[in-house]
């Protein structure tokens, strides 16, 4: 069985350990409503995707 020669330093560690914390997600503004949704998606909200309606939206 393999077995490491040295103990891992905590900068070793740390570096590797580096890219494994949670990130937020990315919200951007509508330029017309001004309402937050995620990049590359549909604005559940008027529909609109690119700027062309996509979805039809029920009113409340």
């Amino acid at each position: 069985m393999a077995v490491p020669k040295r103990k891992t330093t905590p900068s070793k560690r740390g570096m590797r350990r580096a890219h494994d914390k949670l990130k937020s997600d990315a919200y951007v503004e509508n330029q017309d409503t001004g309402e937050l949704h995620r990049p590359h998606h549909i604005d559940l909200k008027t529909g609109i995707y690119r700027g062309k309606q996509v979805i039809k939206v029920k009113n409340k």
